[in-house]
């Protein structure tokens, strides 16, 4: 028979000590975005102070009037504003046509104080818009939301250093890093495949030299592919779709997801949830992004970094 001590140094071994395990730790996405926009301000100082007050331009043109859009150009408007970047807002209305919204791209990339050009999705018009012409339309060069064939192709070829990556993704990346869990040789697993977040984050984890696993809507067993997950990635809009009892231990979880769902307790009677139920998946993860303040402000932070980086590319070009 074992002695209690005994008994006792066997079950710290085994790690059951009859308590819960600690919860995750919360990867900041507020705090993380603070310290890019603060670096790019510098770098944005120094430009000016080496170029005669030269500023890099954005442009986001938007179509119609949607709500959700409107918020999330103020906050990229206002975080340009902090850094020092000179961004425009240009909006068409709902009754805009194809040709319309064709031309002031045509114009916005002739244009040399536009460094970065971002076309505002969804579309909002009254008129049928091919959205993939719309944004193959934007100068690769210029393309800081990384969504033009030509960007998307370079990321899927591994040529990262030669193309605009997408916003959310490298957001997502940049998170990763600050765990310090390295990402080359683990099992990352996806959820989701658009070509914003799903696609581009499958190519990002692999040439970072994960082994990676896409899930979607056709996916057999999801719950058995994302316990095999040392990195789980979420971006389907689905509310809490991913559960606790889901996750390998020590994971590290990145929700991309942005829901509203009902709650009395609140004043709006709605609340903000992820596509990963949190309360759950804090008891099982190792890092996990809240929502919101997770995975949104470094989309808007990367979309900042690649202005300024499109900024240094032109005037470097101009020395040559």
């Amino acid at each position: 028979m074992l002695s209690l001590a005994a008994l006792a140094l066997r079950l710290r071994v085994s790690g059951c000590q009859g308590r819960r395990r600690s919860i995750a730790t919360v990867v900041s996405g507020n705090r993380m975005s603070k310290l890019v926009r603060e670096r790019l301000q510098k770098e944005v100082e120094k430009m000016r102070s080496q170029f005669s007050g030269f500023r890099p331009g954005l442009l986001v043109l938007q179509v119609g009037d949607r709500d959700d859009s409107n918020l999330y150009i103020s906050s990229k408007l206002k975080a340009a504003a902090e850094i020092g970047i000179d961004a425009r807002h240009v909006r068409l209305p709902n009754t805009a046509r194809q040709d319309e919204v064709l031309q002031n791209i045509r114009s916005a990339n002739a244009n040399v104080s536009v460094h970065g050009l971002i076309v505002q999705l969804p579309l909002d018009s009254v008129n049928r818009i091919d959205t993939q012409l719309i944004t193959n339309a934007v100068a690769p060069e210029k393309d800081v939301d990384g969504l033009s064939c030509i960007n998307a192709g370079k990321l899927s070829r591994g040529d990262l250093t030669d193309c605009f990556l997408p916003c959310t993704p490298n957001g997502c990346m940049e998170l990763i890093r600050q765990t310090g869990v390295s990402v080359a040789g683990k099992h990352a697993v996806v959820i989701g495949r658009s070509k914003i977040v799903g696609a581009p984050m499958h190519d990002l984890l692999l040439w970072n030299h994960a082994t990676v696993t896409t899930c979607h809507s056709w996916t057999h067993d999801l719950p058995l592919q994302v316990g095999r997950a040392d990195i789980l990635v979420v971006g389907v809009g689905r509310a809490e779709m991913v559960r606790g009892d889901w996750l390998k231990e020590g994971a590290v979880v990145i929700d991309c997801g942005i829901n509203q769902v009902p709650d009395e307790t609140k004043a709006s009677g709605i609340r903000v949830v992820g596509d990963v139920h949190y309360t759950s998946a804090n008891q099982s993860a190792g890092f996990i992004t809240p929502v919101p303040g997770g995975v949104g402000p470094m989309t808007v932070a990367m979309l900042m970094q690649n202005t300024v980086q499109s900024a240094q590319r032109f005037l470097q070009n101009q020395k040559h």
